[in-house]
């Protein structure tokens, strides 16, 4: 069972056409409570894409102005997230990089840590609090920062390929993979800043897919035998 990791959620995963999709809400919700309980420290990264994509929603937008609307989109996934949270008992927090009013904490990593020690979700909302940076960056970032055990990637597909399974119907899944493979391949993981920054500081990933049956329990529990893409600095390059 991992003590303490970062999971990113993107926000295509939560939402839907008529706003949020509650049921996968309330599977995640339920499974991190789940792992929270058993002992594990959960700090989670929430993208905005349900909301807005930056300037692949308006490409004529100015870049920082985009971003700056991504930043909030992730605010008020946190919002919702959080208060799910709450109603079943769970105790969270919502930091962000920059001031919000009273709507957010403005995020301290010793803080950050007690609350998670208490057994406290910690949401990390609004990425790093500038343009330019993906909430997969600000996603190693925290990982780094709070000493976490591995960053547990959750996603729509079951693992990393070593092409476009969706293109290519001979794609074969890595069963483990080295991140110096991952980021000289491009293999679509996470951005190339957040692969470098967690090589750097030698945190493993792992990838996964999220719909399946209990996947955030079995990532947290066997997320290096488990049915997902392990990812370390000195895993062996195995495909399945």
């Amino acid at each position: 069972m991992l003590k303490r990791t970062v999971i990113k959620l993107s926000g295509e995963a939560i939402g839907c056409e008529t706003g949020y999709d509650d049921v996968v809400i309330a599977s995640i919700v339920k499974q991190i409570i789940q792992v929270v309980r058993a002992g594990t420290q959960v700090a989670l990264v929430i993208g905005g894409g349900n909301y807005w994509r930056g300037r692949q929603a308006a490409p004529e937008m100015d870049r920082v102005k985009a971003d700056q609307m991504g930043m909030l989109a992730t605010v008020m996934n946190a919002l919702y997230i959080a208060d799910i949270f709450r109603r079943n008992k769970q105790k969270v927090k919502i930091a962000t990089p920059i001031t919000i009013g009273n709507i957010t904490a403005l995020y301290d990593k010793d803080t950050a840590i007690e609350w998670l020690e208490e057994g406290t979700v910690v949401i990390n909302a609004a990425g790093l609090g500038h343009p330019m940076f993906s909430t997969d960056t600000i996603t190693a970032l925290r990982a780094a920062e709070l000493e976490a055990e591995c960053i547990l990637y959750a996603k729509n597909t079951d693992g990393v390929y070593d092409s476009d399974p969706n293109k290519n119907s001979d794609a074969k899944k890595y069963s483990t993979l080295s991140y110096q493979t991952a980021i000289s391949q491009n293999l679509n993981i996470a951005d190339m800043t957040a692969l470098q920054l967690a090589q750097e500081a030698d945190i493993p990933s792992y990838v996964f897919e999220l719909n399946a049956e209990n996947s955030i329990v079995d990532a947290c529990t066997n997320y290096k035998n488990s049915s997902g893409t392990y990812i370390d600095v000195s895993a062996d390059d195995m495909l399945m």
